[in-house]
């Protein structure tokens, strides 16, 4: 891999670095326990590559982002939450399935002079996308529902809810440096909750409260064997949603790659995260306590790197199967990433 390669490469970092920034609205599937049953930081995203900062320029990326995923007991209550009501939610058995596509587009500008010695990046996500969720819950005793339903004690009932919308914006920013082959990066990410939020709704795109991320990420690349080690950690802080009162604990994650290149274009390896959350959720809303999650998911990345009309173009496919579940949807996520610079600057 040569360096011209390597730089290539630093550029689908853009996507691995912007993804990392806990996101956005996404589904009530995201893995960790915390409100709805669902998180900030998207898992998965800081893996291959999390540590390089890319040169200073402005860059477009894409991610596609599907997630299947099905839950019972506590991890479905969570979800079913607002759509059930907090006082049936703890008088059923609940099963739920979820369907999430979301589209994450996403633009990065990477400063032309260095700060602190590094790289400062800023940009900014918008996503949107579709949910379907299903709830099926059989009463332990009767019980009346948000929408005035009477439900007898031992019948069954389903609630569900499917949306297109936008969810919360997230801003970014980073700092990276490099030295031989060693690369490394420190990020924020802030959630902006102004997305499409419905305190009955069981599908919602937006979080109704805002959220900080802190991370920090490493990557060892030797370009001339073309091996790579990458790891990421941060902690994800969780403001208060004033309509449900309701604050998601303090959540830690910690994700990682180790990959090779088969050629300049074309790596394959293992990726994969682990999920805590390590301290309980407040407020009069937290109607199932502390309700700590977990999660642990390992997976095959593919990275493939091409040119079209003499643009370069960067590209990650990642599958995540997830175990080790606690208080939440255990799923099956794909990830499709693109990555290309509109006014690279050479470094």
């Amino acid at each position: 891999m040569a360096v011209r390669d390597l730089r290539r490469t630093s550029w689908a970092a853009v996507a691995t670095f912007v993804l990392g920034f806990a996101a956005l609205s996404i589904s009530a599937s995201q893995p960790n326990a915390a409100e709805s049953a669902k998180q900030f930081y998207l898992l998965g995203s800081n893996t291959t590559l999390a540590g390089i900062s890319p040169p200073p320029g402005t860059y477009l990326s894409n991610w596609k982002y599907f997630v299947t995923g099905d839950a019972s007991g506590n991890g479905a209550r969570g979800v079913a939450l607002d759509g059930i009501g907090a006082t049936a939610t703890l008088q059923t058995d609940v099963d739920v399935d979820a369907n999430i596509f979301i589209d994450l587009p996403f633009a990065l500008w990477v400063a032309p002079h260095k700060v602190l010695g590094g790289h400062l990046g800023l940009g900014l996500i918008v996503p949107f996308g579709w949910q379907d969720i299903s709830a099926d819950a059989s009463a332990l005793t009767t019980l009346t529902l948000p929408d005035g339903r009477t439900v007898q004690r031992g019948r069954q009932f389903s609630v569900s809810d499917d949306t297109f919308s936008f969810g919360d914006p997230v801003g970014l920013a980073q700092l990276g440096w490099h030295r031989g082959n060693w690369h490394w990066r420190v990020a924020g990410l802030l959630n902006i909750p102004i997305g499409a939020y419905d305190q009955n709704s069981i599908a919602n795109m937006g979080f109704n409260r805002w959220a900080f991320d802190a991370h920090a990420a490493v990557t060892w690349l030797d370009p001339t064997r073309g091996l790579e080690a990458s790891t990421t950690a941060g902690f994800t802080f969780n403001g208060n949603n004033s309509d449900t009162d309701y604050r998601t604990g303090t959540e830690f994650h910690v994700e990682f790659a180790l990959m090779q290149s088969l050629s300049k274009t074309f790596a394959i390896g293992l990726a994969g995260f682990h999920y805590e959350q390590v301290t309980g959720d407040s407020g009069s809303g937290a109607t199932l306590g502390d309700f700590k999650g977990r999660v642990t998911a390992l997976g095959p990345n593919v990275n493939y790197s091409f040119q079209l009309h003499k643009i370069p173009v960067s590209t990650s496919l990642r599958w995540y199967h997830e175990f080790n579940t606690k208080n939440r949807l255990e799923n099956d996520t794909i990830y499709l990433m693109a990555t290309i610079p509109l006014a690279p600057r050479p470094r």
